[in-house]
């Protein structure tokens, strides 16, 4: 897809790989809704850093787990430009808990979860699908979590969420052509001060270490590369849709190596 001139709305685009997937459609000529929850400061920041690149942007405030909020966020785009060629469900929450501690998550902390990082999505791509059919070849990219492939993670709600949403993403994919392509991303380990807080600075550096020593390209992703990952999508033919692909530097596939042993 040539993005110039594009129009794109990225969820949660305040900080991390939002931002950073912001900050790269901007590079490459696209008009953007940039969208927080609570982190307003951080959102302007990222509309000032694209707006840098000579582009126009919007910042909404929006929480996706509501339906208003979330065809308020496609609204503003088609009023303001009148189009909408990409869709970027970034937006995600979690509780941070041991698996093993099974008392440490509430019905309702599964239901906070699952209605932005499964529901929220839905809601967004029902918001944008007739304006971006009207445009007769839109591309949206689902950000799930190895998580949601191999049941870990911050918390078993946040994986079951994150597996839910792959499978929305397979399901929404066969319905949405032929003019709207829908495919997902599956990041690793994501460097950056909400995983370094949610963990805790010990525990992240730990884990950072053995996840770079033991997987087979020996890194661990940044914002940046997850939101490289999601322009290898957007900028791509109009031939993919309906894939997941899974960007941790290769570690699942050791994953997969042990549990044969």
């Amino acid at each position: 897809m040539d993005l110039q001139d594009a129009v794109a709305v990225v969820t949660g685009s305040s900080s991390g790989v939002g931002a950073a997937c912001a900050r790269q459609l901007a590079e490459q000529g696209c008009h953007l809704v940039i969208n927080y929850s609570s982190n307003k400061a951080g959102a302007e920041a990222t509309a000032q850093a694209c707006e840098a690149f000579g582009v126009e942007c919007e910042v909404v405030q929006a929480n996706v787990a509501d339906d208003a909020d979330c065809r308020r966020l496609i609204q503003t785009a088609e009023d303001r430009w009148g189009r909408l060629d990409v869709l970027v469900n970034n937006a995600g929450t979690t509780k941070f808990n041991e698996h093993a501690n099974l008392d440490g998550l509430s019905h309702q902390d599964f239901l906070d979860i699952y209605s932005v990082n499964t529901v929220g999505v839905y809601q967004m791509v029902r918001a944008a699908e007739a304006i971006m059919r009207r445009g007769g070849c839109g591309s949206i990219v689902n950000v799930a979590s190895i998580a949601g492939v191999t049941g870990i993670g911050s918390s078993i709600a946040y994986a079951a969420s994150k597996g839910a949403l792959i499978t929305l993403g397979l399901s929404l994919a066969r319905v949405l052509g032929p003019e709207i392509q829908l495919n997902t991303v599956c990041p690793g380990f994501i460097q950056g001060d909400w995983l370094a807080e949610g963990m805790g600075a010990e525990r992240y550096a730990i884990t950072k270490a053995h996840l770079e020593a033991n997987s087979p390209l020996q890194v661990t992703t940044t914002p940046e590369t997850v939101a490289q990952t999601i322009m290898m999508f957007v900028q791509g033919p109009h031939v993919i849709t309906g894939e997941t692909l899974i960007a941790d530097g290769g570690h699942h596939l050791m994953q997969t190596t042990m549990s044969r042993r």
